[in-house]
């Protein structure tokens, strides 16, 4: 197994070094300026009150051609719409779609205006954002015409107006404070008033907000915190929603990793996998990372990728597993895979996680 480790991370070292990642820089491009600052992390001077928080996090890989079998554009975008409810249901961090044929332009680091992987990543981002944010982020689009089919994901970060919570997603406003100029800054939560910030942010920006006044009291405008968006999670135990990144090729799922370190676990999943049954327990881990393959499977995506120079995708990964062996049909849709694959490593990823403990969502 050291050995095997070592390999890999030999490999992906020096793809790393080929390709100067800019972490979770591509996608964020398909969308306005609002929401490329998600990922904003700041200090915290105060904290909430004390709940178990959550130390690690899941991320999922999927090839963008997973809708390409799909004709009607409803269907591509209700396909969409149940893996981000999939991702949501079993609190996943980050989803990443990869481009299954590679790329040989390294410094293409967004998906081309009318690609598969443009068309989930868009509508994986627009579900995610909260309802009363989405046209402020969000321009009228042809991938986001049958948006109205989605169901909705319903998860803590998507609140009504009238909800007493600790914690709100929002854009920051071009409107000035009236004090010195750079102490703070308006943001647009979804309240029937603005809530002021301590931080003067640039207008546009999605920033995740911790109240610091009740809804039940009038004031001019309500007073918070900007906080790193995964706080909530981190401290409290709170699950807010993934992230989506875009993978110009297999082997950048692991080099563009946006966690110190990358990930510390691999699952591959595949039809000629190694059986899940024989898998009890998973390894301690931080950032747990799972990589479903398209039609063609993962073997195409490593050919493909001309910078990875392992010749078997089994040794990519820490386990490379078949997560339905002996299924009655000649192949698993992608939202069955997904479903089937959490399922099954859900309790075991409890287990075994260095954070313990269990993500809460919206009833606690």
């Amino acid at each position: 197994v050291e050995m095997k480790r070592a390999l890999v991370e030999e490999t992906l070292q020096a793809s790393k070094k080929a390709k100067t990642p800019k972490h979770g820089h591509a996608v964020n491009e398909l969308m306005p300026t609002a929401n490329k600052e998600k990922p904003l992390q700041v200090s915290v001077s105060s904290k909430p009150e004390t709940r178990e928080g959550i130390n690690y996090t899941i991320t999922i890989a999927l090839p963008g051609s997973i809708v390409d079998g799909v004709l009607l554009p409803e269907l591509k975008t209700y396909l969409a719409g149940q893996i981000g409810r999939l991702a949501a249901v079993f609190c996943v961090d980050e989803i990443v779609v990869f481009n299954e044929a590679g790329c040989t332009n390294q410094a293409k680091l967004v998906p081309e205006a009318n690609s598969s992987a443009a068309f989930l990543s868009r509508v994986l981002q627009y579900l995610e954002t909260p309802q009363y944010l989405r046209k402020m982020l969000f321009p009228l689009h042809p991938d986001l015409k049958f948006a109205g089919l989605l169901n909705p994901l319903d998860c803590p970060h998507h609140m009504k107006a009238d909800e007493e919570v600790q914690f709100r997603e929002g854009v920051v406003l071009d409107r000035p404070t009236r004090t010195n100029a750079g102490s703070g800054s308006f943001v647009e939560c979804g309240l029937k008033k603005n809530v002021r910030v301590d931080r003067h942010i640039q207008p546009g920006v999605r920033v995740t907000v911790m109240m610091e006044h009740s809804l039940k009291k009038d004031p001019k405008y309500f007073v918070g915190k900007v906080v790193s968006p995964s706080y909530p999670r981190q401290e409290c135990g709170t699950y807010w929603g993934y992230r989506v990144r875009f993978a110009h090729s297999l082997g950048a799922i692991f080099t563009e990793s946006p966690f110190e370190g990358g990930y510390d676990l691999t699952i591959g999943t595949a039809g000629n996998g190694g059986r899940v049954d024989d898998v009890k327990c998973l390894p301690h881990f931080r950032h747990i990372l799972v990589v479903f393959g398209g039609q063609k499977g993962l073997d195409y995506s490593l050919e493909c990728d001309e910078d990875l120079k392992v010749s078997d995708v089994s040794l990519l990964f820490d386990h490379y597993l078949n997560m339905c062996p002996a299924h009655g049909t000649k192949s698993l849709r992608p939202e069955e895979a997904i479903f089937i694959t959490m399922s099954t490593l859900r309790p075991m990823i409890t287990r075994s996680s260095s954070g313990g403990g269990a993500l809460v969502g919206q009833e606690k």
